[in-house]
């Protein structure tokens, strides 16, 4: 049982909470004096702020791992790098390369799905502009046809959970309904398109705007592009990125608002060297520097995914952007459940689902997470022991609205 912190249940903030725990499960959850369960399992977190487990749908990799590897290794690096930062469930995601490539990536992939460590398969391009391509390989991309969606569906056996694409590609609306036809999220991203392109997509079955405002046309007040009409659409949830380089905290504020609670999701788009060393490193195909943990690409400088974890993207959402705890809470773990379809197992503090936990220091910083019931080894530095009391620059926050 954990008892004595802060506890952010859905709907409101339980001060002196307590989260029941048996079988991987969460089974109560309240506040006050906690129910005698006979468990001489208790641990007390007074001072300390406890949160779902954060749920990221676009990550590359981390720990000096990507998730493009084959190599079984580097993959579980790259999840146990992310994990140590609370997030507990999480999407593997790969860059652009060859169809070859990348039927061996998802493979490789798909092992870590099976064995429960990844929740999917993201596949972000091959089927997206040259004109913003961002950090992907311009060599390898293609438009997308049935046939080849049908081959990468079928390299994932099911655990294919997102494809990134830009609809204005020849073939890509026929590319979305396919996707969405089989239970599979299509995503607007890296793309050109004007807002006539990108709205018959949302019509065909797209629902996610990948990084929204990141590799994408520029909102103009004459041509809203893609970002007007995915912030603008109430069946598009909205990714952000949330380390306050990509989106700057005002427009992270203007975005979370417009969109709301329900389609507001944060994520880090992480690679490698995310919890790793400044320095050189490869993104798929191309050349990475990392400089005071800003990812760009060698030569022309531009962003290059980033080093961002989800606990850091929670503080820069609350602390960087305003956004109150429970807002915050949604938009890294309850939303991003609903989107992915496992709203029912995981995403927030409530019986029945399960024992996903991060305990956050004063400063919003991991210092334990329980992922299913088992404590995370390998946690960070702080102990429960040390913390504070929460300081009060988290009590407050601007409340995202729903309309």
């Amino acid at each position: 049982m954990i008892v004595g912190g802060r506890v952010v249940a859905p709907d409101r903030v339980l001060d002196d909470g307590w989260l029941a725990i048996a079988g991987g499960k969460i089974v109560q959850v309240g506040s006050g004096t906690p129910p005698d369960i006979g468990s001489a399992d208790y641990v007390n977190v007074d001072g300390c702020l406890v949160v779902p487990g954060f749920v990221d749908t676009h990550c590359h990799g981390g720990g000096g791992g990507s998730f493009s590897s084959a190599n079984p290794e580097e993959l579980f690096r790259a999840v146990r790098a992310h994990r140590r930062h609370g997030t507990t469930t999480m999407l593997g995601s790969l860059v652009s390369d060859p169809i070859p490539v990348l039927r061996d990536q998802i493979a490789a992939l798909r092992e870590l799905v099976q064995e429960g460590e990844l929740a999917g398969i993201h596949l972000e391009g091959p089927f997206i502009s040259k004109a913003r391509c961002g950090a992907h390989d311009p060599a390898t991309l293609i438009e997308p046809d049935t046939a080849t969606v049908n081959a990468l569906l079928g390299a994932g056996r099911g655990d294919i959970r997102m494809v990134t694409l830009a609809p204005e590609l020849h073939g890509g609306v026929k590319a979305v309904r396919q996707l969405a036809e089989s239970g599979v999220i299509a995503a607007i991203g890296h793309t050109d398109g004007v807002e006539d392109q990108i709205i018959p997509a949302i019509d065909a079955g797209a629902s996610v705007a990948t990084h929204l405002f990141n590799a994408m046309r520029p909102l103009h007040h004459r041509e809203p592009g893609p970002i007007g009409a995915l912030l603008d659409d109430e069946r598009i949830t909205v990714e952000l990125i949330c380390d306050l380089v990509h989106v700057h905290p005002t427009v992270l504020r203007l975005a979370a608002h417009h969109a709301g609670k329900g389609r507001t999701v944060l994520i880090t788009d992480a690679m490698s060297a995310t919890d790793a060393a400044d320095g050189s490193y490869i993104l798929g195909r191309l050349e990475v520097d990392v400089r005071d943990g800003v990812a760009t690409l060698a030569g022309n400088g531009s962003l290059a995914g980033s080093t961002l974890t989800m606990d850091a993207a929670f503080r820069n959402l609350v602390r960087g952007a305003g956004i109150d705890l429970l807002d915050a809470v949604r938009a890294t773990s309850g939303r991003p459940a609903e989107l992915l379809g496992i709203a029912d197992r995981t995403g927030s503090l409530r019986a029945g689902l399960a024992a996903d936990v991060v305990v956050l220091d004063r400063d919003l910083r991991p210092v334990k997470v329980l992922r299913q019931g088992e404590w995370v080894k390998d946690d960070a530095a702080a102990t429960l022991s040390a913390t504070a009391p929460l300081s009060g620059a988290v009590e407050g926050g601007v409340s995202i609205s729903d309309g």
